[in-house]
């Protein structure tokens, strides 16, 4: 039975279409990622199912009910993005607030507070007042409202936003920890790298619509692209092994390989070996998210993939002419200055 379920849902402001027709399913159990740019409709999407936002027309269920019913807004835990909690309030009274909303007895709560407070690392500061916090401290705090009432179902809206290195992985291990008791998370977030991390499925949306889906594995597979470097780059056999049939790209110092379908590395390698080159680096690429991300957003929105390029080889342009100056020798401008120096002395 999916925790959540959508089929064609739709949402407008307006002339503005939020969401064009979005059908997801997650399952029990499941670290479901969303990613889109700002702007892609993914917080819409999370404020209907919580029932915060009505939607138009489509349908959109939470444990097989109508999404946002009070009954099932008692089993889900929510992280809002930008989220502003009364600053007269410290970690420890804030917790104690909604815990009485949750419908939580006094003692749980006094016996819930401070375990969770030192699980997301506000132990030493649980009685400060949260005007004091910094944004990272924040962060915790609304992780800690979320999960404090053991929700099957937590939506956290970029849960690592404004977090240290140190806090965005014990964020993730709290995660995956609530994973393990049981419940279904789902994370909305732009930090490609931290839904990499820790999620299973992993959905990209943009412009209101979903446009891929899968697990992290499924969509980071690229087989058939090896990255090779050797020691003499210009020696490199590029026009042999395009005679070959293989597909070439040059990056800054290494040759990216595409590999067609019946083609092997092997005779790239031989060929390699008989020039007499020495292999520096090779190694089968595998994507990343942001990879695919930036490839989608580019096949979207006309102009990306040019800025990107001209971007690129204005970095090359620059670093080729730094490395000019550190090729050159030091004394050379020292002599030359002597030089003129002398000849100026023989003119006086």
């Amino acid at each position: 039975m999916a925790v959540i379920e959508t089929r064609d849902l739709r949402k407008t402001y307006g002339r503005v279409e939020a969401l064009r027709g979005v059908t997801l399913k997650v399952e029990p159990g499941e670290v479901f990622g969303l990613l889109g740019q700002n702007g892609a409709g993914k917080t819409t999407l999370i404020k209907i199912l919580l029932g915060i936002v009505k939607f138009g027309d489509g349908e959109a269920t939470l444990f097989h009910h109508p999404a946002g019913t009070a009954e099932v807004r008692k089993r889900v835990g929510y992280l809002p993005e930008d989220h502003r909690f009364p600053e007269y309030h410290s970690a420890f009274s804030l917790l104690d607030y909604y815990g009485t909303l949750y419908g939580m007895s006094k003692d749980d709560r006094r016996r819930k507070i401070p375990e969770l407070l030192d699980q997301v690392g506000l132990a030493a500061r649980m009685n400060d007042k949260i005007r004091t916090y910094s944004k990272g401290m924040k962060q915790r705090t609304g992780i800690a409202q979320a999960i404090f009432h053991d929700p099957e179902l937590i939506f956290l809206d970029e849960p690592t936003d404004g977090v240290d290195p140190v806090g965005r992985q014990e964020i993730r291990e709290i995660i995956e920890e609530r994973r393990r008791k049981g419940a279904t998370v789902f994370v909305n977030s732009h930090l490609l790298g931290e839904i990499e991390m820790m999620c299973d499925r992993v959905a990209i949306m943009q412009k209101g619509e979903l446009i891929r889906e899968g697990t992290v594995q499924e969509l980071t597979a690229q087989r058939g692209v090896f990255i090779l470097g050797v020691e003499e780059r210009n020696a490199f056999p590029e026009d042999e092994l395009r005679q070959m049939g293989y597909n070439l790209r040059a990056t800054r110092d290494r040759w990216e390989i595409t590999l067609k379908d019946g083609q092997s590395i092997e005779p790239v390698l031989q060929l390699v070996r008989e020039k007499g080159l020495r292999l520096t680096h090779m190694v089968e690429k595998r994507q990343t998210l942001e990879d695919i991300f930036v490839s989608l957003v580019e096949a979207a929105e006309p102009g990306v993939e040019a800025r990107r390029k001209k971007r690129i080889a204005d970095r090359d342009r620059d670093d080729r002419g730094r490395g000019r100056d550190r090729d050159r020798d030091p004394y050379d401008d020292r002599y030359r200055d002597d030089d003129r120096r002398g000849r100026g002395g023989d003119h006086r």
